[in-house]
């Protein structure tokens, strides 16, 4: 089982390992891609007002700026490590025992706009580059990663895929045959509707549930399973979506 998470727009600094080697990274044939990527990164970071323009950025996130001139040089960690925010709170990597850190290492990977996708384990740089971002000269994301991605990702699951990763990045690599989850809010009166605020949170305890299980869900029935027993409400949609609950 594969389970494909988002990535961040927020992710820790520094890190104890060697700079960034995609000869390194998981599913190598995504290099030259990345390469690419990283290369256009670094040269738009010596013009602030275009990296502003092109990332989205503000006037006072100049930091950004400089993780991206330095993706060559500066330190990394584990993409598990590097990522922030609210699924990888609810995900709380930090408190996996060490059989359980064996288990995301093999379960768990993350899609990102400038590596395509790595591992939990892969050794990466703070960066920014969103997955709806254009750079200069430059085609979208989507054009560039299509189709290698998906034959990638594809390539690199044994077995079951659980794409949890937000639309914009699921279209830069879509898997169809992966088992979706689908975050609603029920009303009393028994409506629902899509959550916005919880969404991530709530993937982010399935991707938990699913990482430190000792079972290994086949199916989306298999995935429900385990989310129930997590204590999450669920109900399976379809044989290729789960809904989750809250209140």
């Amino acid at each position: 089982m594969l389970v494909l998470l988002p990535p961040s727009e927020t992710k820790s600094d520094g890190g104890a390992d060697a700079p960034l080697d995609l000869a390194e990274l998981s599913m190598p044939q995504l290099t030259e891609t990345r390469e690419v990527l990283v290369q256009a990164l670094v040269a738009l970071a010596a013009d602030g007002e275009a990296s502003q323009l092109a990332l989205g950025l503000g006037p006072t996130q100049a930091d950004e700026i400089e993780r991206n001139a330095k993706l060559w040089v500066s330190p990394t960690r584990p993409a598990l490590e590097r990522y922030t925010g609210v699924l990888f709170d609810a995900l709380d990597a930090k408190s996996f025992t060490k059989a359980q850190k064996s288990k995301a290492l093999s379960r768990l990977a993350m899609g990102s706009a400038l590596f395509g996708a790595v591992r939990a384990g892969d050794l990466i740089p703070a960066y920014r580059l969103s997955g709806g971002s254009k750079l200069p000269g430059m085609g979208t994301l989507r054009a560039l990663w299509k189709p290698e991605l998906s034959r990638a990702i594809a390539a690199e699951a044994d077995g079951l895929v659980v794409d949890l990763r937000s639309g914009t990045y699921q279209q830069l690599g879509p898997i169809p045959e992966a088992v979706i989850a689908t975050v609603l809010t029920e009303k009393p009166d028994g409506t629902r509707t899509v959550v916005s605020h919880f969404n991530k949170h709530h993937k982010g305890l399935l991707a938990r549930a699913l990482t430190v299980s000792r079972a290994e869900p086949q199916d989306v029935r298999g995935v429900a399973r385990v989310a129930a027993k997590a204590g999450l409400r669920v109900e399976v949609a379809s044989d290729r979506e789960l809904i989750i609950l809250t209140d």
